[in-house]
């Protein structure tokens, strides 16, 4: 396993970096504080072709990797776009997984171009108000009639959906068997029908630039060439979006991390007190130093899950393990970030305290931390499971 970057992943970082640094903090901070949309910002990195990086190419896409879409992620991170300007980058990498993988070739031909384009604005529709990580217990259903499912029900926390077109749809399609729990879940890729799904928003502690919300569903229906893969095998199909997930968030908590690191090991150096710059002092040089150790450590467990991802390999335990380092690591290095700066972290004018708020999330989602730790103790260290 070699971790070293080839040519073209290195020309990706540098074209993806100085494309997100051609935005300036001064945008994401107007974007958060407006809670807009960053409509431009999107726009400019479907104009460039990373929209369809992992597209294959015979559907108009890169055809590349989670290893380059990470790679991306994480300078978009990096570039103090955080997380305002992964999300509606990333929701173009693994959303789309389920359907290259297991998708008709009809839905593949149907859908993917216009996701390489930009065209489609897409929306995850997993997670439920009564069921939260227990995925087997969903309530929204989907009833088949004739050519076509009915679906009805609801979903929290779902990202884009005041802007989606289309959405990907887990619902169960048949009742839960205790034995069998996962089964009889089904995955759909269809229009975003606001004539059947009301959006209700959420306010939220960060990332007010894009949107997260409460769905309700009324009736919606979905053609039967919509279903993605096998009716009743969706939550197995949604795996290949899960992992990819976690490494992709994973990274961005390193990049939001380095990007704070970056603003207070500068902060450091110039910031005079006592007579001496406060970087000086090992109580601030200390923490910054282990946060820059953390995060590389973290980066290289992500790599190392895209890499066996991309390679066929198993890497649940490794995707997993990536976003709880990760997810940690980055936080800590934005929280160093901030104490460095004193009382001026807390002020907006210093791009610290947006990084801080933004990060904090990936200890959340898209999984929680404990039950990461669960699946580890559980999977990889088989021990009795504890929930």
């Amino acid at each position: 396993m070699d971790f070293a970057l080839t040519e073209q992943q290195e020309l990706i970082r540098k074209e993806v970096s100085a494309l997100a640094r051609s935005f300036p903090p001064e945008y994401w901070l107007e974007k958060d504080t407006k809670a807009e949309y960053p409509f431009e910002f999107v726009k400019a990195f479907a104009q460039a072709g990373w929209l369809g990086v992992i597209i294959p190419e015979e559907y108009g896409g890169s055809g590349l990797g989670v290893t380059e879409a990470s790679l991306m992620l994480h300078d978009i991170a990096a570039s103090g776009a955080g997380t305002s300007g992964c999300s509606p980058i990333h929701f173009y990498c693994f959303p789309p997984m389920p359907v290259i993988k297991h998708g008709s070739e009809t839905l593949k031909r149907k859908y993917l171009p216009r996701i390489a384009t930009g065209e489609i604005v897409m929306s995850f529709g997993v997670t439920e108000p009564n069921a939260g990580t227990d995925t087997s217990r969903i309530q929204t259903r989907a009833e088949a009639k004739g050519d076509r499912f009915i679906v009805n029900g609801r979903k929290v926390w779902n990202t884009n959906a005041q802007n989606a077109t289309h959405t990907l749809l887990l619902a169960r399609t048949a009742p839960r068997d205790p034995a069998k729990p996962f089964k009889g879940l089904t995955l759909f890729f269809t229009e975003f029908d606001r004539t059947k799904i009301t959006v209700r928003v959420i306010e939220k502690l960060g990332r007010a630039a894009v949107d997260s919300n409460e769905i309700y569903i009324d009736g919606l229906e979905i053609p039967m060439e919509n279903v993605v893969g096998e009716v009743g095998s969706g939550f197995y199909h949604l795996l290949d979006s899960l992992n990819p997930e976690r490494v992709m968030t994973g990274i961005e908590a390193v990049g939001i991390g380095r990007a704070a690191l970056a603003r207070a090991v500068d902060y450091a150096k110039e910031r005079i007190v006592f007579d001496r710059p406060i970087g000086q002092n090992q109580a601030v040089a200390h923490p910054l130093a282990m946060a820059w150790a953390k995060l590389e450590t973290a980066e290289l467990m992500c790599l190392k899950a895209a890499w066996l991802f991309d390679h066929g390999q198993p890497c649940g335990a490794e995707s997993n393990a990536a976003k709880l380092i990760a997810a940690e690591a980055g936080f800590e290095a934005c929280d160093a970030a901030l104490q460095t700066h004193g009382g001026y972290g807390y002020a907006k004018e210093f791009h610290v305290e947006r990084l801080w708020r933004e990060v904090r999330l990936y200890k959340i989602a898209p999984v929680s931390q404990q039950m990461v730790l669960n699946h580890i103790s559980e999977h990889v260290l088989h021990l009795p499971k504890s929930y």
